[in-house]
């Protein structure tokens, strides 16, 4: 008898052992199989969650276990960082907490509103729809003094840690934010010495990023179009008349040369009919390009004309006889590319 209760006894000892092996190994056991992303929508459920796990775990039987154990049932969004041998407790507080992981989002050279929502949409969760209502907010722009052809300004090309899920608003806001900050004391000063605003810069470096993709050349195309606005000559630039077109005809409306006939285009962004900058900016500039107008060369060159030999740049000319002659060689060369 005694040794039936002995044996008795160390039998639920082995199975209470067992069971808390089990319960220990839900618990604390390395559940997560490889490192990952979650992404978790604002209005996701506990399933979906799993549904999400399942490619990551190797037991999403314990997961739900110890989710329920631990009352996890109602996810907070954002996206997650999946760490190779987490265990289901650890993976939990992080979830049940919101401790989300931030995302670095980028962006450049988005023409317009619409292309910029649809290039941050793929990095945040906000809709490239509901970005785009934001962004052109009335109230908004009204209260920052900003307008639908301008607000494009206050989003300078460069990366930005924020969360996942931040809102529209509040990613708006944030670039707003930044967008000050940019125009540092320093910067304002340069605009000022310039006789330009902030805005007027932005302008500028929109027709300067346009005109040339090479960076090394933008501080003397800025330098050539500052010294034209010094002394009254209309900008003539080619970039604002293709922006003009596109505004009357679409964004799709495609030009691969512009041609005579298209400089006699009615807008106040026509710089060969209009002497001054146009309106607002043309295009998303980068910070080199806003950088170039800011500390622009310093020279005597009034004109300029893409390059025959050197593509992708341009020739330079202090007068309009030097000018006629290198716009002679273009002209020629591009008849014969077929332009």
């Amino acid at each position: 008898m005694t040794k039936k209760i002995i044996y008795s006894v160390l039998i639920l000892a082995v199975i209470s052992l067992l069971i808390a092996l089990k319960y220990y190994q839900n618990i604390y056991g390395k559940n997560v199989k490889q490192n990952a992303e979650l992404f978790i929508k604002h209005d996701a459920t506990i399933n979906d969650v799993i549904q999400d796990l399942k490619p990551y775990l190797k037991s999403d039987k314990s997961f739900k276990w110890v989710a329920k154990k631990m009352s996890y049932s109602s996810p907070k969004s954002g996206r997650y960082l999946l760490e190779k041998g987490m265990n289901n407790r650890k993976l939990i507080q992080k979830l049940r907490i919101g401790d989300q992981d931030p995302v670095t989002i980028t962006f450049n050279n988005q023409d317009n509103l619409k292309k910029l929502s649809a290039r941050l949409a793929e990095q945040i969760e906000p809709d490239s729809t509901t970005l785009y209502k934001s962004f052109t907010n009335s109230q908004y722009l009204k209260d920052k003094g900003l307008s639908l052809d301008n607000v494009l300004s206050i989003f300078i090309p460069n990366s930005y840690e924020v969360y996942w899920n931040t809102s529209a608003d509040d990613l708006r806001d944030k670039m707003f934010e930044e967008y000050q900050k940019f125009w540092n004391s320093t910067r304002q000063a340069k605009a000022e010495k310039l006789g330009l605003t902030p805005q007027q810069v932005m302008t500028l470096a929109s027709i300067v990023q346009k005109e040339t993709s090479v960076v090394s050349e933008r501080k003397r195309v800025a330098g050539l179009y500052l010294n034209r606005l010094k002394i009254g000559m209309s900008l003539q630039a080619d970039p604002t008349i293709i922006y003009a077109l596109k505004k009357a005809n679409g964004d799709d409306f495609q030009i691969k040369r512009v041609l005579f006939k298209h400089l006699e285009i009615d807008s106040p962004y026509n710089t060969y009919k209009n002497v001054g900058l146009p309106p607002t900016l043309i295009a998303m500039p980068d910070v080199s390009s806003i950088e170039a107008v800011l500390n622009a060369e310093d020279h005597d060159y009034l004109y300029m004309c893409a390059s025959t030999t050197k593509l992708g740049q341009h020739e330079f000319a202090k007068n309009l006889s030097q000018h006629n002659i290198n716009a002679a060689k273009y002209s020629a060369w591009a008849d014969r590319q077929g332009l």
